[in-house]
């Protein structure tokens, strides 16, 4: 299962870094204005329209992949034992607290209470 988990952890990462490169290839909807004016950035390796298919359509796949990973990894780690988590506060012992600690004594009287220089 340890396997499984570092696999589909790797496949998350390199999903998202992947994800995060494409995006920021990706032109923007006010590019194309620029284009059509004359700026001269709009010949691409795949076209003016075929760029944007096919980096909108990998970006789709890679998120998808990504909550998937993200879906799978949330069920995984809620499915695993509480004792075989590794957590030092999950090991602590639980001890249950004296009456003696849980209330302090009040003081005697009210002049107790004054506080003292």
């Amino acid at each position: 299962m340890s396997v499984f988990l570092t696999i589909l952890l790797a496949v998350q990462m390199i999903a998202a870094v992947a994800m995060i490169g494409l995006i920021l290839v990706q032109h923007g909807k006010g590019a194309d204005m620029g284009a059509a004016f004359g700026s001269g950035g709009s010949g691409s390796l795949f076209g003016a329209s075929g760029s944007a298919n096919f980096l909108s359509r990998t970006t789709a796949v890679l998120a998808t992949v990504f909550f998937a990973c993200t879906l799978l990894l949330a069920y995984f780690g809620a499915a695993r034992p509480v004792a075989s988590s590794g957590s030092v506060l999950e090991s602590a012992p639980v001890t249950a607290p004296t009456p003696a600690a849980v209330m302090p004594a009040l003081p005697a009287s009210g002049a107790a209470q004054i506080p003292s220089k």
